[in-house]
C-alpha cells in the first residue's frame, strides 16, 4: 500500500477513470454532508493563509494491470461519497459560469475536459466517474445534461439540484468557491494487486465519510473476494434485485433489520442491530459447502419474503391487508417466525388459508398481551424459538399448539383476561388507538369503512367542568365516573360530527343531523335508542363490544388431548426437595434467609420454576437464571450473566469465568445477612431480565 498526499482536482485530472465497484453502497450524502462541504470550500477559498483543505482520503486499486496502451481505470474502495459530491457540484459550477473564467481553470469547457470527462474516448469510458448500477446513469445523464434515466438515483438528483439551487444565490461567493476547490486534498492511497487486502481496508476505513452501514458491509464482503466477472454475475442476478425490491431509501433504512430476522431464523441467536455484519459473516463461514451464488440467492428469496410482508409490497390482497394490521401494531421481532413461514408458503409447504391464519394468531397474540399490559421484553426469544415447535405435516395446529401452550410471561392471554382488561384500560391513549378502533368497525365487513377518515369522540366529555345537563344525567358522582371511564371502551367511538358534537348533551349528539341516532358505523349501533348515557349504559356497552373483541382477536382453542401431543416430554432424572440440603434444615441458621430470598425470587415472576438439584436449588424462567447452593454459613448465588454485564455499585461480585463452580454463569455473589437481600435482588432481576430479553421488543 502506498500513500501520498494529493490536490483532488489534480489527481482527478491525472487519472484515467474512476470506477465504484458493484459492491459498493449506493451514494449517499444528503444535504447537511454537501452544506458542511459548502461551507469548508467557502472558508477555505476566502482565506489566503489556508494552503490547502483536507476531505479525507481516495483508497483504491487498478481494475487490471496497466499497459503501454492504456491505463487501467482505478477501482475505488473508499472515497466514493467525496468524489460523486464534488463530481456534482463541479458539474453544477461549470454550468454557472458558462465560458467565463473567474479563477483560471475554472470555465465550464476546462471543468469538463479536465475533472468530469475523458473527451476522446466514447461510451462509458468518456466520463471520468462511474458509479455503481444504482446510480450510474442518473450521474452520466448529468454530466451528459442529458434526460434521465427511467429510474433515478433521487439522491444524485437531490443533491445536484441544491448546488443548483445554492449557486443560483452564490454571488460573489462563486470565486470563493473555486479557489476552496482548488485548494482539497487528499490521501492518495493505492493498493498493490495480490499483496494488499481490501476487504480489511474496506471494514477499517472511517473517515469524513458517512459511517458504513452493516448493509455496505455485507454487500461488500460477499463481492470483494471473487473475479470481477464473478462479481457481476452475482451482483446482477442476486443482489441488484434486493435493492430494487427493497427500493433506494428503503434499502438503506431496513436492510440491517431484515438481516437481523434471517441470522435470527437461521441460527436461532439475535444479533444486535450493530453486529449483523459479523453475524452474518460468521454464519456465511460456517457454511461454505454453499457457492457465494447459492448462499446470496437465499438471502434474496428472504428479502422478496421481508419487503412483501414489512414494506407492503405482497400482492394478494388477504395477506396483504393481514400484513398491514401485524405492521401497524409494530412488532418487529415477529419477523424471524414470519420469514419462516412465508418462505414455507412460498414453496407450498404451507396453505394461504394457513399462512393467513397464523398471521392473525400473532395479530391476536401481540394486541392481546398489549392491552393485558404483560412486558413485551421476552417477545424477541420467543419469535426466534417459535419455529423450533413446528410440525409441519400439521402445519397450523403446531403453530396454535405452540401459542396456546406458552406459559406466565409469554402467555397467550385468556378470553377472560383479555375482555376484562380491555374494558378497564385506557384505551384513547393506547398507542394504537386507530388500529383497534378500525379493526372493530370493521370485523367481517366485505365493504371496510374507511376509519382512517373518522375522528375518534368521547361520548361522555373530556372537559373536567361538563355542562349541567351532563352532571345530572350522570348523578352525583358525575366525578368519579368521568375519571374513571372517561377513556375507556365503553366510551369511545368515531364519527365524522366531532366538532359538531363537541361538548353538547347526549340526546343533542344522538338526535342532530349526522347524530348517534343516524350514524351507518356499527360503533355507534344502540346509541339512538338510547335515553340517555350513564355509567351503567358505557359499562354495557364496553362489555358488548369488548365481547366482540374476542372474536376479532381470537384465540387459539385446541383441546387438552390435543395439546398434550406437544407438550415435550420431560426427561426422567433424580427427584430432589429442600430436605436434600441439610445445610437448610428447619434448625439451621440459613433457613430463615434462605426461605426469605426464595419468596424474593419467586415473586419476580409467576412463571419461574424452581427445582431443587443434589447440589443446588435452581430458579428457572426460560432456564436458569440463578442458583444458590446453601453453605453453612452463607449463601453461594450463582447469577447466569457474563461479569462484564453486571451492574454492581457495591463492587461484591465474583468473577468465575473458566472457574469449576456449582450453578450457571460467570458471577458469583454471597448472602449472608437479611439486610442484604434487596441489593441481591437488584443483582437478581439483571439476569432474569437478560434471559427475559432485556429490553422493550416493540420497535417504532
Amino acid at each position: 500500500m502506498k500513500a501520498t498526499e494529493a490536490n483532488l482536482l489534480q489527481f482527478m485530472q491525472k487519472a484515467p477513470q474512476f470506477v465504484i465497484p458493484i459492491f459498493q453502497r449506493p451514494y449517499s450524502w444528503k444535504g447537511a454532508e454537501c452544506d458542511q462541504l459548502w461551507s469548508d470550500l467557502l472558508r477555505a477559498g476566502r482565506d489566503d493563509g489556508v494552503p490547502t483543505h483536507f476531505v479525507g482520503s481516495i483508497v483504491y486499486i487498478e481494475e487490471t494491470l496497466s499497459q503501454v496502451t492504456r491505463q487501467s481505470p482505478l477501482l475505488v474502495i473508499d472515497g466514493q461519497q467525496r468524489l460523486t459530491t464534488v463530481t456534482l457540484l463541479l458539474e453544477a459550477v461549470a454550468r454557472k459560469i458558462g465560458a467565463q473564467e473567474p479563477v483560471r481553470g475554472f470555465s465550464a469547457e476546462k471543468i469538463r475536459t479536465y475533472f468530469l470527462t475523458n473527451p476522446l474516448e466514447q461510451g462509458e469510458d468518456a466520463y471520468k466517474l462511474l458509479l455503481s448500477e444504482a446510480d450510474r446513469s442518473t450521474l452520466l445523464s448529468i454530466v451528459a445534461e442529458g434526460p434521465a434515466p427511467e429510474r433515478p438515483s433521487e439522491r444524485i438528483r437531490e443533491n445536484f439540484a441544491h448546488f443548483e439551487s445554492k449557486l443560483a444565490e452564490a454571488g460573489d461567493d462563486l470565486i470563493a468557491l473555486c479557489e476552496g476547490l482548488a485548494k482539497l486534498t487528499v490521501v492518495d492511497v493505492s493498493l498493490k494487486r495480490g499483496e494488499d487486502n481490501p476487504q480489511l481496508i474496506f471494514e477499517s476505513m472511517n473517515s469524513t465519510g458517512r459511517e458504513l452501514s452493516q448493509a455496505d458491509l455485507i454487500r461488500n464482503f460477499v463481492l470483494m473476494d471473487l473475479e470481477p466477472e464473478r462479481q457481476d454475475l452475482v451482483y446482477e442476478k442476486h443482489w441488484r434485485p434486493m435493492e430494487v425490491a427493497f427500493g433506494q431509501e428503503a434499502y438503506s433504512r431496513y436492510f440491517d433489520a431484515f438481516m437481523r430476522h434471517y441470522l435470527t431464523l437461521k441460527t436461532g441467536e439475535i444479533p444486535n442491530i450493530r453486529d449483523v455484519y459479523d453475524a452474518f459473516k460468521a454464519y456465511r463461514r460456517g457454511d461454505r459447502e454453499r457457492t457465494i451464488e447459492d448462499f446470496v440467492a437465499e438471502v434474496g428469496a428472504y428479502a422478496d419474503h421481508y419487503c412483501r410482508m414489512a414494506l407492503r409490497r405482497e400482492e394478494d390482497p388477504q395477506l396483504r391487508s393481514a400484513f398491514e394490521d401485524l405492521a401497524e401494531l409494530k412488532v418487529e421481532v415477529a419477523y424471524p417466525f414470519l420469514l419462516e413461514l412465508y418462505d414455507d408458503y412460498a414453496r407450498g409447504r404451507l396453505a394461504k388459508a394457513d399462512l393467513l391464519a397464523a398471521v392473525r394468531l400473532i395479530e391476536s397474540y401481540v394486541f392481546r398481551r398489549s392491552v393485558c399490559s404483560i412486558p413485551t421484553n421476552s417477545l424477541n426469544k420467543t419469535f426466534a424459538s417459535a419455529g423450533r415447535s413446528l410440525r409441519k405435516e400439521r402445519y397450523l395446529q403446531s403453530i396454535e399448539a405452540t401459542f396456546q401452550g406458552l406459559a406466565s410471561y409469554k402467555r397467550f392471554p385468556t378470553d377472560a383476561e383479555f375482555v376484562r382488561d380491555l374494558q378497564q384500560r385506557d384505551l384513547y391513549n393506547f398507542r394504537s388507538r386507530s388500529y383497534w378502533l378500525r379493526k372493530l368497525e370493521n370485523h367481517d365487513r366485505k365493504e371496510p369503512v374507511p376509519a382512517g377518515e373518522y375522528t375518534i369522540e368521547h361520548i361522555m366529555p373530556q372537559n373536567p367542568a361538563p355542562s349541567e345537563e351532563w352532571r345530572e344525567s350522570l348523578g352525583p358522582e358525575w366525578k368519579r365516573i368521568q375519571e374513571e371511564r372517561l377513556h375507556t371502551l365503553g366510551n369511545l367511538t368515531l364519527t365524522g360530527y366531532n366538532s359538531e358534537y363537541s361538548d353538547r348533551p347526549f340526546a343533542a349528539k344522538r338526535d342532530m343531523q349526522g347524530g348517534f341516532g343516524e350514524s351507518p358505523l356499527r360503533l355507534n349501533e344502540g346509541l339512538g335508542q338510547l335515553g340517555d348515557w350513564t355509567e351503567q349504559a358505557m359499562i354495557a356497552r364496553g362489555e358488548r363490544l369488548a365481547e366482540l373483541a374476542r372474536e376479532v382477536w381470537a384465540a387459539p382453542e385446541l383441546s387438552p388431548e390435543i395439546l398434550a401431543e406437544y407438550r415435550p416430554s420431560a426427561p426422567e432424572r433424580a427427584t430432589y426437595s429442600i430436605d436434600d440440603h441439610p445445610n437448610l434444615a428447619a434448625d439451621k441458621p440459613m433457613r430463615p434467609l434462605f426461605d426469605a430470598f426464595r419468596e424474593e425470587i419467586l415473586s419476580l415472576d409467576p412463571g419461574i420454576a424452581e427445582e431443587f438439584l443434589k447440589l443446588y436449588v435452581a430458579y428457572k424462567a426460560e432456564t436458569n437464571f440463578v442458583d444458590i447452593v446453601p453453605q453453612v454459613s452463607r449463601l453461594r448465588v450463582a447469577l447466569n450473566m457474563d461479569y462484564p454485564e453486571i451492574y454492581d455499585p457495591r463492587g461484591i461480585c465474583i468473577d468465575v469465568t473458566d472457574l469449576g463452580r456449582w450453578g450457571n454463569g460467570n458471577v458469583e455473589v454471597h448472602l449472608a445477612t437479611a439486610e442484604d437481600i434487596p441489593y441481591l435482588m437488584s443483582l437478581v432481576r439483571q439476569s432474569f431480565e437478560k434471559q427475559m430479553g432485556g429490553e422493550e421488543a416493540v420497535l417504532a
